[in-house]
């Protein structure tokens, strides 16, 4: 036998593997198997079994077993760490190999030194195998491995990590593999996890079976026990499933696994065997985001610590190989070696670990790798210094090559072995010369023990070996002495300053022998050369952002100050607050000038290049590059200033200034590529501040891409900066077109679930996220999260629909109490603001707490409880999940339930002190604000590590606790998902900018405005509108048919009991609409519909204003039902009278016709004419007609004013004395006078005083007066006669009003009251008197009478000459009784179905709700910009309403000519039920015309108003047939309906609308205007829906000054918004203050019912801006005043841009 010196050249090595069977499973011992003479079958013997197996295998899908001699065999000898040695032995024909050893080792200088032909033990020659069959062997074992593992789809395309993160129904089951398909899945799912059990291959036992046929087996054979092995099972080696996984990920997701198994301490693969590439592949790639922590015993003493990326990390290497089979565990042996004492870890994979003996299928040749680090500690730590450990899997014959890179790297090799032959002794001599030094682990095997010692003591020599480099393990004695001697003898190694050297550098060594590297492809190569031209230009970090990175530096941090500063205008001072708000303005804008003034940095431009122009892999391999080296850069810088730190502390003591500054480059010296993005995200914003000011064209845009590269980023599972935490500002523009571009990626698809996560600083939130979903955000040491992350994770297809989203979007968010954040003076506010963000845009908020004392919470739960409170405010209400980490007591959820209440209690007490301290009045519990359930929202998590780090594996329970925390999450989202729809990313941008803009203001739940919560509420309103007008519809048709009910009824039937039998009838009617109104709220909020959780709190609003509806009606029901039943009641007399008259008449001109018929002469025409004139005048004569008597109205009412005012003294009685006829006073304007004003309670009387108290009186009186005036309109127009409760309630309005405005806010002298009155009273005077002598008239006696002569002369004229006047009587039915009749009813019900029929039509939706209303004004306004039409509006809002609307009324039914329609409609109507009354009379067997009529009188009681006079001048005398009377009258009814529609349509538009009764302009009016009050600055009117709420809102404030508000010396107008003076240092005073100055930001001290918003943004009141600089001068002459000194700023503003603000304002876009 030859032998060669050294070990194999990298040229020709490759390593002794042999061609195997296609089913490795098949696979028999080698010759080397101590259990098998000779080691292989015959090749008869072989082909059976390979067929017989094969079948087995194909039939059941197990692997088959080896036979019992075989298995035997193996157990014995072949297997090491549990597994048959190596899987790619050849056998005598088909050149199979058993898994461990090679029978042959090849002649050729490729394989083992020197030997021309290999010889098995026996010395028999074996026939050479072909490297490239041998190959094929391996790839024919991967294809088999992959089938069962159900892999072979990811062997082209592969795994990638967002597949893997996507959640799946799978995510809620708990994941128990139970066929080898779902071994990969189980095993990535648990690492993901940081499950401790990931690597278990053993499957879980599906139904019992298996046991019954065991037990039916045992029967038949009469044995219940026996040594049988289940061959129905299938097993695998968990290293051949690692093996397959990794070959099936790509590059991405093998540094996950690699991370993830690093933290659960397993050995991690170095080298991958040869299984579908020549040659076996370095994992370089794959550990590069492996970072560890260590303290070595050099700083022990200083407390220092290193951290470094493993693969940069130079230190010894020790490596253990096999030779030859050995019956002991090498991976064992490694973890009793390795693990600390207390604490046994199984780092590497052995034969004693569940699934360990399963014979190994692809692994062989696989190399792992595992470190020790030390702690620090001299006691507890095995070495001083940190020491890799790598292992070989099979033996080092059949892995020559991968032993000869070994032998390169490592410091020493440790070889283990039971005997050595020959064979190998020659083998082990081509190493001399080798640098490394080599020790042998002898299981000393009796029988051969001298002959292994002889070719050893040969082989010292050769290898420059010592007697301490053999570790004997002697069969007497147990392996903790092994251990212990081993330790020492590594422990020896260390101290002897061995070699070191880093994963990079074995890199090179590999590649020199030829071994793949899985960095050496050329994406990875060329985004290494991208990153590397980025990152060799930094150096000192702190400087490399300051001078490459400009724009995020102090010029962001000076834009964020000067954002904030336009909402909380801190540093007014004296400066008016829109001056400051435009010179913030500009400061704004220099800034972005400034920033848009940067060139990019070579930096950037290569940063840009390498996202925007590399293909998706290039560019995800340049982002983790650059994450690589800027963490290592950025390692060192922090541990270099770390150490000067420390070094100062000491040297200087106590100067604090050097230490802070030291301190600020500290927090400076992280750098990321959040950084870079950051900068792009500047550069960005900067241009679009440029676009919109008409700086830049769009055309000259050079970043108008980048959102799609971030989108796309984000799309990929990268996390992206939500909010900068070093500005701690939200890059709004940047963030929002971000989200819009990944919108629109997604197809619109884009329902997010969101889930933040808050706690206290390095409380392992970023670790709890990264577990629970698998994610990336950064935990390593000096990158605490700053600011926040949102990462999103995919929602799979067949989830969406029961999860009810299509994301989830993942927020993780820098850590409260900070204490780099201590010191500043906002640390408290800048937590706040995180905390109200994060709860304001999440779903599901986890309040991360690592401490098991609830007391110690305090602070962090304010914060929060302070968030929610602004949340339930503005409609949102979070779940909240509480964590409590580093609690492994099993008991602790039981032991903790005293401590979770009392932590409620806390809770509680902290939400009532947050309401107070956000001037909340009500009370609250901290369930009010949120959804939270103590027991089941309450989650303990023990430690993250099991033991000390860095050696510390991840707790299980940390593992299956989180695990628990998140199926439990998915159910919450799964639950919540039929209540709530999910945001869209449109509506999440919305959230964002909303809450960022009310979390910039000092006074968040005042400053929020949202519009998707505008929208909601608009919606609420509209529908809420719909219901009203549904509801007053009804009660106004119910009042329109009682009326007349009422009206056609004789006094007598009106007794005491009707009007109660109306008020019971109107009860029951108000509670059932009321109940519906109240049904129909709540079946809207029970809809779904779009965001209507966000405006729960206004429910309670829209309930009361139900509830005033009802009040409100019920006052008008009753008022008017009891003024119809007094009004028939004052007609009593009269018709008594009139029907005796008529009785008397009759009488007359039946004794008349019967003298003429009884003459002998016929009577000519004329002469009838005479006689009946000369009867009628005679007994007109006879009659004593008697009239109502005329009342003098005017004195009726002083008289009850002097009654009013007996008790006010005797200068009030010489006031009224003195006092003119008040008939005088109607035509006399009231005008001001200055003894109105009683001033005396102030001392300094000063003009301004006098001037706004009298301009607050003028306007009161104004409104009082309009008022009273509204009142006298209502009861003149029910054409009643005049009644003494009039004045009465007129009285009653006056004094209510004086009590209410003026008393307690300022004294007005007695002659204000009695002026006041008397000028009112004088208007009702007049007008009542006209009412009094119109009713007197329309019901004179004489005058009915004289009406009826007419009709009397022709019925006496038909009788006489005996004419068949049936026709005749017909037709006066109709013209003198149904005519009236109907016109009448048309001016009931018209007006009613023009509102109907005005709401249904195209231009409804203006007149929807208060906000759509005032767009439209203002925008009908600006297009006209007729400044007469702008006071009108201004000054006298509801007068301008009411015209505005009357108007459009106007012109929409000339436009349309609807108007016709309508009316035909409403009389068809009325005409159907009249034919419909007719016949139905008819049929009712009436015998007589008289009872006819009143038939159909009874059927038309409700609809029909007929005149009795005119029905008994028909009845006269009449004999005609019931049956003709009603034919001739239907003949009629076409007649008078075409009549009746002639005379309407001769009407005007205009005039057809003053003769309704119900005003449709009125109805329309109470829709729009709402509650009236208006804003007590700038008199801006209320917008909030429903009639009773508990605020008062507008959209848009205007400019004080629009409102008559002047300065008190120059007398110029004011320009202030409220809006902004609200935020400001502002102070004001007015009568309501006692003239007293009070600063505007508490105004709701004296206006509680008011809401002031902030504007959202600056030019969020541009269009009063643009209105007020346009008439400046004309305001200022219309209120008498000097034009206002405008800021610069406002002249710029376009109408364009004044439309564009209204419609943002009002949410029109």
């Amino acid at each position: 036998m030859c032998s060669g010196k050294g070990p194999t050249t990298p040229n020709s090595a490759t390593f002794p593997v042999k061609n195997r069977l296609e089913h490795p499973e098949t696979a028999l011992p080698s010759k080397n198997d101590p259990g098998s003479p000779e080691g292989a079958r015959s090749p008869e013997k072989d082909a059976t079994a390979v067929s017989s197996e094969r079948a087995d295998f194909e039939g059941s899908g197990n692997i088959p077993s080896c036979g019992e001699e075989g298995r035997t065999a193996a157990i014995k000898g072949n297997v090491e760490d549990g597994v048959t040695p190596d899987s790619d032995v050849s056998m005598s024909e088909s050149k199979a190999e058993t898994p461990g050893v090679a029978m042959s080792v090849e002649r050729c200088g490729a394989e083992t030194p020197g030997h021309s032909a290999s010889l098995d033990r026996s010395g028999d020659e074996a026939p050479e195998t072909s490297p490239i069959k041998v190959h094929g062997g391996r790839r024919g074992a991967l294809k088999t491995v992959l089938s069962k593992l159900r892999l072979r789809k990811f062997r082209n395309g592969k795994l990638r990590l967002r597949d893997l993160l996507e959640i799946s129904p799978e995510s809620l089951k708990d994941w128990t593999p139970y066929v080898l398909g779902d071994l990969p899945w189980h095993f990535l799912r648990k690492l993901m996890a940081l499950n401790g059990t990931a690597r278990s291959t053993s499957l879980g036992q599906g139904t019992s079976d298996e046991d019954t046929s065991e037990d039916e087996e045992g029967g038949v054979s009469g044995d219940v026990f026996s040594l049988r092995e289940d061959k129905s099972r299938a097993y695998l080696h968990p290293l051949d499933v690692l093996c397959a996984v990794l070959l099936c990920s790509d590059s991405f997701l093998q540094q996950e696994i690699l991370s993830k198994m690093s933290m659960c301490q397993f050995a991690l693969p170095l080298l991958l065997p040869a299984l579908d590439t020549p040659k076996c592949t370095l994992l370089l790639w794959a550990m590069r985001d492996i970072v560890r922590k260590w303290r070595p015993h050099s700083l022990a003493e200083s407390r220092g610590f290193r951290e470094e990326s493993l693969v940069l990390t130079a230190m010894p290497t020790i490596s253990f190989v096999r030779l030859g089979s050995c019956s002991f565990s090498k991976s064992k042996l490694l973890n009793e070696v390795l693990s600390p004492s207390q604490q046994h870890q199984d780092f590497f994979i052995h034969r004693d670990m569940e699934s360990g003996n399963v014979p190994r299928e692809i692994a062989d040749g696989l190399v792992e790798i595992s470190w020790y680090f030390p702690a620090g500690r001299e006691n507890l730590d095995l070495f001083p210094e940190p020491i890799t450990v790598t292992n070989l899997r099979g033996d080092i014959e059949s892995h020559w090559l991968q032993f000869s890179f070994l032998t390169e790297v490592s410091s020493a090799v440790f070889i283990v072995t039971e005997s050595i032959s020959e064979r190998e002794y020659a083998l082990l001599s081509s190493l001399q010369g080798s640098a490394t030094k080599y020790y042998f682990i002898l299981n000393s095997q009796a029988g051969k023990a001298k002959e292994t010692l002889g070719l050893l003591n040969k082989l010292a020599p050769l290898l420059d070996m010592k007697k301490s480099q053999l570790l004997v393990k002697e069969q007497s004695n147990n392996s903790a002495e092994l251990v212990k001697k081993l330790r020492s003898t590594l422990q020896g190694i260390m101290s002897s300053s061995p070699k070191s050297t880093s994963i990079q550098h074995m890199a090179v060594t590999a590649r020199e022998l030829g071994i793949q590297v899985d960095e050496d492809d050329g994406e990875c190569w060329t985004a290494l050369e991208h990153v590397q031209e980025i990152t060799a230009e930094i150096q000192d970090v702190a400087k490399y952002k300051r001078e490459m990175l400009r724009l995020q530096g102090d010029l962001w941090k000076n834009l964020a100050k000067v954002e904030k500063e336009l909402c909380r205008m801190k540093g007014q001072r004296d400066v008016p607050p829109e001056d400051y708000r435009s010179q913030l303005r500009e400061r704004w804008l220099e800034l972005r000038r400034q920033q848009n003034q940067c060139d990019l940095t070579s930096g950037m431009v290569k940063f840009i290049s390498g996202i925007g122009q590399l293909c998706p892999a290039e560019k995800h391999h340049f982002l983790k590059w650059m994450k690589f080296h800027l963490d290592h850069i950025a390692r060192g810088n922090l541990s270099r200033l770390r150490a000067e730190y420390k070094e100062k502390c000491c040297a200087l003591g106590d100067d604090a200034q050097q230490l802070a500054e030291l301190d600020k480059i500290i927090s400076a010296s992280s750098l990321g590529v959040e950084h870079f993005m950051r900068e792009l995200g500047q550069f960005y914003e900067a241009e679009c501040s440029m676009v919109k000011e008409g700086n830049l064209g769009n055309i000259q845009r050079q970043f108008i891409h980048l959102p799609g590269i971030a989108a796309d980023l984000m799309l990929e599972g990268f996390p992206m900066e939500l909010i900068d935490g070093d500005a701690s500002n939200i890059p709004l523009q940047w963030v929002t077109d971000v989200l819009t571009e990944l919108h629109a990626k997604l197809g619109g698809r884009s329902r997010m679930l969101v889930l933040t996560v808050l706690g206290v600083q390095s409380t392992g939130k970023s670790t709890l996220l990264n577990t629970m979903f698998g994610l990336q955000f950064a935990v390593s040491s000096g990158r605490c999260t700053r600011g926040a992350f949102m990462s999103l994770i995919k929602v799979a297809e067949n989830f969406q629909q029961e999860l009810g989203c299509d994301f989830i979007l993942v927020i993780d968010t820098e850590g409260l109490k900070a204490p780099e954040l201590a010191k500043l003076e906002d640390s408290y506010e800048h937590d706040n603001e995180l905390a109200t963000l994060m709860v304001g845009l999440s779903d599901i908020t986890i309040i991360n707490v690592a401490m098991k004392n609830a007391t110690e919470m305090q602070d962090i739960l304010q914060i929060v409880v302070h968030a929610f409170l602004r949340m339930e405010e503005i409609g949102h209400k979070p779940n909240c999940q509480f964590v409590h980490q580093n609690i492994s007591d099993v008991s602790a959820h039981e032991q903790n339930m005293r401590d979770r209440k009392h932590l409620l209690e806390q809770l509680d007490e902290m939400t009532k002190a947050a309401a107070r301290m956000e001037k909340q009045s009500r009370e609250m519990k901290f369930s009010d604000i949120m959804d939270y359930d103590p027991e089941k929202h309450s989650w303990y998590i023990p430690g993250l590590w099991h033991g000390v780090p860095p050696m510390a594996p991840v707790n299980m329970g940390y593992s299956e606790s989180v695990c628990e925390l998140k199926k439990y999450l998915f159910e919450f989202m799964r639950n919540l998902s039929p209540r709530r729809a999910p945001k869209n990313v449109p509506q999440f941008i919305e959230w964002v900018g909303s809450l960022w803009n009310a979390v910039k203001h000092e006074n968040f739940i005042f400053s929020f405005r949202n519009s998707l919560v505008a929208e909601a509420y608009t919606q609420l309103s509209v529908m809420y509108a719909e219901w009203e007008w549904d509801f007053r519809k009804e009660m106004h048709l119910w009042m329109s048919k009682t009326e007349t009910t009422i009206q056609n009824q004789s006094p007598d039937d009106l007794g005491p009991g009707t009007f109660e039998k109306l008020r019971l009838e109107i009860h029951q009617m108000l509670h059932s609409g009321e109940q519906k109104m109240l049904q129909s709220l709540q079946s809207y909020f029970e809809s779904g519909a779009g965001n209507l959780h966000l405006v729960e709190k206004y429910r309670e609003d829209f309930h009361r204003s139900v509830t005033f509806l009802r009040h409100e009606l019920e006052s008008y029901l009753l008022c008017k039902s009891e003024e119809a039943i007094r009004i028939q009641k004052g007609r009593s007399k009269i018709d008594h009278l009139q029907a005796g008259y008529m009785k008397v008449i009759e009488g007359k001109v039946d004794g008349l016709l019967q003298d003429c018929r009884e003459r002998e002469v016929e009577l000519k025409p004329n002469e009838l004419k005479r006689e009946f004139a000369k009867m009628w005048k005679e007994t007109l004569a006879e009659l004593p007609l008697e009239s109502l008597p005329l009342r003098q109205i005017h004195k009726d009412i002083h008289y009850q004013l002097c009654k009013d005012l007996e008790n006010r003294g005797s200068l009030v009685k010489q006031m009224l004395h003195k006092a003119q006829n008040l008939l005088t006073y109607q035509t006399k304007p009231f005008c001001m006078k200055k003894e109105y004003l009683d001033l005396a309670w102030y001392k300094a009387a000063v003009e301004f005083i006098t001037q706004q108290c009298s301009r607050e009186l003028e306007e009161f009186t104004k409104s009082l007066v309009e008022e009273c005036r509204r009142y006298i309109g209502q009861k003149v127009h029910s054409q009643g006669d005049y009644d003494q409760t009039y004045c009465r309630e007129l009285l009653w309005m006056i004094n209510e009003g004086l009590q209410q405005k003026v008393t307690g806010k300022m004294c007005t002298s007695a002659s204000f009251e009695v002026d006041l009155k008397l000028h009112i009273l004088g208007e009702a005077a007049s007008a009542f008197q006209k009412m009094h002598e119109d009713f007197l008239k329309k019901n004179d006696s004489q005058r009915r009478v004289e009406e009826l002569r007419p009709q009397y002369f022709s019925t006496f004229r038909d009788l006489y000459y005996e004419k068949d006047a049936c026709q005749k009587r017909a037709f006066d039915f109709c013209d003198r009784c149904l005519k009236p009749a109907l016109w009448e009813y048309m001016k009931k019900r018209l007006g009613i179905e023009i509102v109907d029929d005005f709401l249904s039509s195209g231009e409804s939706i203006e007149y929807s709700s208060r906000s759509f209303f005032q767009f439209t004004v203002q925008k009908k306004l600006l297009e006209e910009m007729d400044f007469n039409n702008y006071v009108k509006y201004i000054s006298n809002y509801e007068e301008f309403v009411k015209s505005w609307i009357q108007t459009r009324l106007f012109d929409h039914y000339r436009e349309t000519g609807g108007l016709r329609e309508l009316e035909k409609a409403v009389l068809a109507t009325i005409m159907k039920k009249i034919r419909d009354a007719l016949e139905s009379s008819e049929h009712k067997d009436a015998l007589t015309v008289s009872e006819f009529l009143d038939h159909f009188c009874q059927a038309m009681c409700k609809e029909l108003v007929l005149s009795k006079d005119n029905l008994e001048v028909i009845l006269f005398k009449n004999t005609a047939s019931v049956r003709q009377f009603s034919v001739d009258i239907q003949t009629f009814l076409a007649q008078v309906e075409d009549g009746i529609l002639s005379e309407w349509e001769e009407l005007s538009g205009e005039m057809v609308f003053t003769r309704l009764q119900f005003k449709p302009q009125d109805e329309i009016f109470k829709r729009v205007f709402g509650c009236g009050k208006q804003c007590p600055f700038c008199k801006v009117p209320c917008e909030a829906g429903g009639s009773d709420h508990k605020e008062h809102f507008a959209s848009v404030h205007r400019p004080q000054g629009l409102g008559r508000c002047k300065d008190e010396i120059s007398k110029r107008l004011t320009y202030s918004l409220c809006s902004s003076d609200v935020v400001s240092s502002m102070v004001f005073r007015n009568l309501h203050t006692a003239f007293q100055w009070h600063p505007y930001k508490d105004y709701r001290q004296f206006y509680p019912t008011w809401r002031i918003q902030p504007d959202p943004s600056i030019s969020a009141s541009d269009y009063w801006k643009f209105i007020f600089t346009k008439f400046n001068p004309h305001f200022a002459k219309e209120y008498n005043a000097e034009p206002a000194d405008l800021p610069i700023e406002w002249k710029k503003i376009t109408k364009e841009q004044a439309l564009q603000s209204i419609r943002e304002a009002f949410n029109m876009e």
